[in-house]
């Protein structure tokens, strides 16, 4: 099951910084519609959830729900939207594929965790195949406002990072709160956040948002995007750990160069299908070693009670 919805979670995110694009190339804030796009997604599940008794609303009035949703909504995306304005699909592709190194370096500077010298030696492989794989695609224009978004995108990363391993936490300290809630009631906490954001920065011009383009870009983004990219993605790091669900960031340029190819008959290059190999062998590496010491050795505590969690759902 958890290779299933891996393969599921690594489709439906391959997707989402095209769906983003589109959205703000057709004039939609980007704070705005990712506060929209998270808020709205996070309701749902947790209304789902509340009906389902698997959740409480008092669940929102925890500083651990907001604390998670800085890391992985708000952090994470405010820097994503802003930046694919000035910074294509592609390029944020392939800078979004250092989140599983920097969690590694995370764990290693701040958790003073040793990190196996093979995840890391995987990571370096994978990160080395997105760019052979992205780069002959995209024209860069290093303008003041590129570099500006490429550093945003980067220091999502950190905030992407920093909540991938504090979710982990988070779930075994919830016990008994289903790890679909926790995702759900995060994202509202952080699409909150992000609308707040919107109300100091941006002029909100409804006319925008109702264009075909950027409606079909939130409903996309709202139902699969995030209910069900994010809850997959929750359901994994309570699964295994924060490292091994990260790892769909390599997969992403790969699942966009299949799909140019089948539907639009791109040409693949030689460069491209080695960035592939080299992205595939770099995931072996990471998830080889990344998966077993939840599986096996029970690395974190309370690793029980998160079992019989994601064993409920």
């Amino acid at each position: 099951m958890v290779i299933v919805n891996y393969v599921i979670m690594c489709m439906v995110f391959g997707t989402t910084f095209l769906a983003i694009k589109i959205g703000v190339d057709a004039g939609a804030p980007p704070f705005f519609s990712a506060g929209v796009r998270f808020v709205l997604a996070g309701l749902l599940l947790f209304i789902w959830m509340v009906w389902k008794k698997r959740a409480s609303v008092s669940l929102l009035l925890h500083k651990e729900m907001w604390l998670t949703g800085i890391g992985l909504t708000f952090g994470t995306f405010s820097m994503l939207y802003w930046a694919e304005q000035y910074v294509n699909s592609g390029t944020a592709a392939i800078l979004s594929a250092t989140g599983p190194i920097m969690i590694l370096l995370l764990q290693a500077a701040v958790l003073r965790e040793r990190v196996a010298g093979k995840a890391m030696f995987g990571c370096l492989i994978g990160f080395a195949g997105v760019i052979l794989l992205v780069l002959p695609q995209v024209s860069i224009k290093a303008g003041m406002f590129w570099l500006l978004g490429c550093m945003a995108i980067l220091i999502g990363q950190l905030f992407y990072s920093a909540g991938a391993l504090y979710s982990k936490k988070v779930i075994q300290r919830f016990a008994d709160t289903s790890p679909v809630a926790l995702n759900a009631a995060q994202m509202m906490c952080g699409g909150a956040m992000l609308i707040v954001l919107s109300m100091f920065t941006e002029r909100v011009h409804m006319d925008s948002m109702l264009t075909p383009e950027a409606i079909g870009s939130l409903l996309y983004l709202i139902v699969m995007g995030s209910m069900v990219g994010h809850t997959i993605f929750y359901w994994l790091v309570a699964k295994t750990n924060p490292l091994f669900p990260s790892t769909w960031l390599y997969i992403s340029p790969v699942i966009a160069m299949v799909m140019g190819k089948i539907l639009y008959n791109e040409a693949i290059s030689s460069f491209m299908a080695a960035g592939a190999v080299a992205t595939i062998l770099g995931i072996m590496f990471v998830n080889t070693k990344s998966r077993r010491p939840d599986s096996e050795k029970g690395m974190y505590r309370g690793h029980s009670g998160v079992t019989e969690i994601t064993r409920r759902q």
